[in-house]
């Protein structure tokens, strides 16, 4: 486990995207996981090593390749007596459930047979989301608070603790780069304004984790992002 001042925290980066999988430690041996997207098998060891058990699987937005680790892990973890949170923001439920699986489908395959084939390596079936965000939202009563931040996908949320000062924003905002708004829902005016007005008005100081990449702050971004900066 990694400690970052007070805060207990661990990255594991899956899948043939890199995306960053974080182990947020809530107590009680108890944790929250936020985008695990691929590698269940990795993550799952990390949990049992750490002595672990995953409370929620907290999600950034619906795309697959931070998604699709997540009916493993359930399946691996879930219990009649101790059932897994799948949160995610309400825009983006339909990536989730029985019929997410056409509609991821049909995204790779505008990608060309490569697409498809990187869909197949990938799915293994999105359980349904049981809790449904919206901004404001206290995620399962624990410090983390949703910010909607619209622009990657309509339903991108960043997860904020003010009391640690910590930021994760999946595809919105790395470390000096934004993320995409060209696939299907994506709008770049959102992006741009989710990060503008939404973001860069919580404390310079505060840590960002993305859904890719380095940590930052948010005083490093509003500085010298070359994309959004003030």
């Amino acid at each position: 486990m990694t400690y970052f001042n007070t805060i207990m925290l661990e990255r594991i980066i899956v899948g043939e995207l890199y995306v960053n999988c974080y182990i947020y430690f809530t107590g009680k041996k108890e944790c929250f996981l936020i985008d695990p997207g691929a590698d269940a098998d990795t993550i799952i060891k990390t949990l049992m090593s750490l002595n672990m058990t995953p409370k929620a699987m907290v999600f950034t937005h619906g795309h697959l390749d931070h998604i699709a680790a997540a009916q493993e892990i359930l399946s691996r973890f879930e219990s009649p007596a101790a059932g897994i949170s799948i949160a995610v923001h309400k825009a983006d439920s339909q990536y989730f459930g029985k019929r997410a699986g056409e509609k991821h489908r049909t995204s790779f395959a505008s990608m060309g047979p490569g697409g498809e084939a990187f869909f197949e390596s990938l799915y293994r079936g999105i359980p349904a989301a049981n809790v449904l965000l919206e901004e404001g939202d206290s995620v399962l009563n624990s410090d983390l608070r949703v910010i909607h931040t619209p622009g990657h996908t309509r339903g991108s949320i960043s997860l904020y603790s003010e009391n640690k000062k910590i930021l994760f924003t999946g595809d919105t905002l790395f470390c000096e780069g934004i993320g995409r708004s060209d696939l299907p829902g994506g709008s770049a005016k959102m992006l741009s304004n989710s990060i503008l007005k939404k973001l860069y008005t919580l404390p310079p100081e505060t840590r960002i984790f993305p859904g890719h990449g380095p940590q930052s702050t948010l005083e490093r971004e509003m500085n010298y992002n070359p994309y959004i900066r003030l």
